[in-house]
């Protein structure tokens, strides 16, 4: 029972620790999203083109 409490507790904890963080970082956080949109673009048609030629 203890075990259970302390790892909803931990896990609170790293909840609220990563919302803290995006919290302080969201420009870059966008910054990071705009840069991946094209790469995950091309690796979609990639995809695609696999698909098709199967």
């Amino acid at each position: 029972m203890v075990g259970k409490i302390i790892k909803v507790i931990l896990g609170l904890a790293f909840v609220a620790l990563g919302a803290w963080t995006i919290y302080l970082w969201w420009g870059d956080l966008l910054t990071l999203i705009r840069g991946c949109i094209g790469l995950f673009l091309i690796l979609a048609g990639l995809i695609t083109f696999a698909l098709v030629a199967d």
